[in-house]
């Protein structure tokens, strides 16, 4: 027997790839229904059907862009031989990635805090949870660093960690702003000029 109802007519994933860009580019709020049917190339009806609300669509676009568009990112933590190169790479892609043609500028989940008016407590702690998983990730390179000797056991890795994603976030503002790549890699090198200072252990600062 033929399956009743009528069949999807779109491609689902190619789709939200498309909600992912509005959404990317306009913020939540900002995003009407139909400057996202528009984008997907749907009808209200069908993004209702397939994703269920405008919410739901908007955490499955979330959901895509950290499994899509965070690699380059964050690869320099696993790949990098030191602590200092994987923070540099990190930093380094993340000026790369949010200047590059023809994609909204900046990172779409740092974006979140701030024009992600009107979604509900549940989506909030969804992008909350993402935004300090950064951190956790790079406190976690930083402690295999003082693991292996390269970094001093004194070493404080939560704070400087917070302070690396920080200037990582403030360049994704920066990039929604108009900065070039090159002025988010010159933000790079500022920040790791203090790199040396921020490691030493706190007698030595003393």
């Amino acid at each position: 027997m033929a399956e009743r109802g009528r069949p999807r007519s779109f491609d689902r994933q190619a789709a939200l790839e498309r909600a992912m860009d509005v959404f990317w580019d306009r913020g939540y709020q900002a995003a009407s229904m139909s400057d996202l049917t528009d984008a997907m190339g749907i009808n209200s009806p069908s993004l209702y059907a397939a994703f269920g609300s405008k919410e739901e669509l908007y955490r499955e676009a979330i959901g895509h862009f950290a499994a899509t568009e965070s690699d380059d990112i964050l690869a320099p933590l696993s790949d990098a031989r030191t602590a200092r190169a994987a923070i540099e790479g990190y930093l380094m892609a993340s000026a790369a990635t949010f200047t590059r043609p023809g994609r909204p500028p900046g990172c779409m989940v740092v974006l979140s805090a701030v024009n992600a008016v009107g979604v509900g407590e549940e989506t909030s702690r969804i992008l909350r949870e993402m935004r300090a998983g950064s951190v956790t990730m790079i406190e976690e390179r930083l402690n295999r660093a003082i693991t292996a000797g390269e970094l001093p056991a004194s070493l404080d890795t939560h704070p400087l960690s917070s302070y690396y994603v920080t200037v990582q976030q403030g360049m994704s503002i920066q990039a929604r702003d108009g900065a070039s790549r090159a002025t988010l890699e010159a933000i790079v090198r500022g920040a790791m000029a203090a790199w040396d200072s921020l490691t030493q252990p706190r007698d030595a600062a003393a």
